[in-house]
């Protein structure tokens, strides 16, 4: 599978780390690394591998396209991201672009454009899931990496002398298949990449648990036909009322209205666990109460809901460590990269991917196996050095608004200041030039340096 002419890896990567010789494994069952999970994480990750030469894996559980429960919405951060792939993001091939986020609260309105930055572009898109990751997996395949659909991963396997992961075992079959009537492969490759999301059930295996002090959300979403499916602005509604007893009720947390461009609009709302009330309500009624209360022409009703209403946990603020340990690599959601401040969870996985693949790619050019860990261990200073200060800031924001009133009180004084709110902006959808920026820049660049990078 590796491109024609491209150049062998060395011998030393795949033969000094293990104690069995790899060449006693099948060809199809080996190579220099695992990535656990096709989503934007792992196809990243091993689009960039594959790229730099090295033989890649690609192990995804489920068949394109599938689902997952997302806002639909990028930033101008994943935007880059899918320019550095080589993806076609033109609207001809199905994206709509975004020029930026309208924020509705308070009883006021304002509408934000997107920041012209020289490190990033001037617009997001929007893509449904269920067809954005199949993009980036036939993207990966096409630098030449292996992807293996319908293959479940189950235990690590670990060299009996180190600890370390050495490889994984797996089921290949259709899901829902009787256990008995799939195939049971072994797979091989001195690293292993967790890409697979929130449960990460190979780093729960390797001994890598939640940390409880960092938050976590949870998001639920369905979509509806609605005249608003053209909408070129994100919209951000900060105030989430829940009406439905004697007394209105603020409830932490915001809703979003975005328009997918293809009749229907994606409609629903992130909730953070630092709430009282997160264990008590039942969001997906929360969610339809919410859209029982918007203008009737806009269609967000029972009729014409398109499909169920779903949820999913976002993991914050580097909530599983250490993001390297033992020959296995943690990316996006199984490392915790959501973004504390808005979410946003696909930028991160994104971009730790090709952090991930960066130094994977380094370490394999070194010559003996404790050169190549000490380059390995870079991979979790290098998410804390891009991260870890403004996680920390993003640590406090969520404790801050996890108060209803504190964020009822934020949104009445600072709709009223389109400069403030252009800040606020810049600091929640983590976007500023490291250099050369504007004073805006340098504020939250300078606070994300001095904050700890835990």
């Amino acid at each position: 599978m590796r491109g024609k002419g491209r150049p062998a890896p060395p011998p030393s990567l795949r033969e000094t780390d293990v104690t069995e010789p790899l060449s006693k494994v099948p060809s199809e069952q080996r190579a220099d690394v695992i990535v656990v999970g096709a989503g934007p994480a792992g196809s990243t990750t091993a689009y960039h591998l594959a790229r730099a030469g090295l033989d890649v894996l690609l192990l995804e559980k489920t068949s394109f396209p599938r689902e997952k429960v997302c806002g639909d919405g990028l930033t101008p951060r994943a935007t880059k991201q899918l320019i550095a792939m080589g993806i076609d993001i033109s609207e001809e091939a199905g994206w709509l672009r975004n020029k930026g986020l309208r924020i509705i609260g308070g009883g006021q309105r304002l509408q934000l454009d997107w920041p012209e930055l020289a490190s990033y572009p001037d617009y997001g898109l929007v893509r449904k899931r269920d067809d954005f990751d199949e993009q980036l997996a036939r993207q990966a395949e096409k630098a030449g990496a292996r992807l293996y659909e319908r293959c479940n991963v189950g235990d690590p396997v670990l060299d009996e002398r180190t600890g370390r992961i050495i490889g994984v075992e797996a089921k290949l079959g259709e899901p829902g298949t009787a256990s008995k009537d799939k195939t049971a492969v072994t797979f091989r490759a001195p690293l292993v990449v967790a890409a697979d999301g929130n449960s990460t059930r190979l780093s729960l295996k390797m001994g890598l648990h939640r940390r409880e002090d960092r938050p976590m959300g949870v998001a639920v979403r369905t979509y509806f036909t609605s005249p608003r499916h053209e909408d070129d602005y994100l919209e951000s509604w900060l105030e989430l009322w829940d009406r439905r007893g004697a007394e209105d009720r603020l409830l932490p947390g915001y809703g979003w209205v975005f328009g997918m461009g293809d009749g229907t609009s994606n409609v629903g709302l992130g909730v953070l666990n630092t709430s009282s009330s997160f264990q008590e309500l039942d969001w997906r009624e929360v969610l339809k109460a919410w859209c029982a209360s918007m203008p009737e022409e806009w269609g967000y009703t029972p009729d014409n809901q398109q499909g169920p209403i779903r949820g999913a946990a976002l993991p914050m603020a580097f909530n599983r460590q250490p993001h390297y340990t033992r020959g296995l690599v943690l990316v996006g959601d199984a490392g915790g990269l959501v973004n504390p401040f808005n979410g946003e969870g696909i930028a991160y996985a994104m971009e730790s991917g090709q952090m991930a693949a960066e130094v994977i790619t380094q370490a394999q050019g070194r010559r003996t196996p404790a050169q190549r860990e000490l380059a390995l261990r870079g991979y979790p200073k290098a998410l804390k050095d891009t991260y870890g200060g403004y996680y920390t800031l993003g640590r406090a924001f969520v404790k801050l608004i996890g108060n209803p009133q504190v964020m009822k009180l934020a949104t009445e004084r600072g709709l009223s200041h389109p400069m403030l709110m252009r800040f606020t902006l810049k600091m929640l959808a983590n976007l500023t030039d490291p250099t050369g920026g504007d004073s805006m820049d340098r504020i939250i660049n300078g606070l994300s340096k001095v904050a700890p990078k835990a």
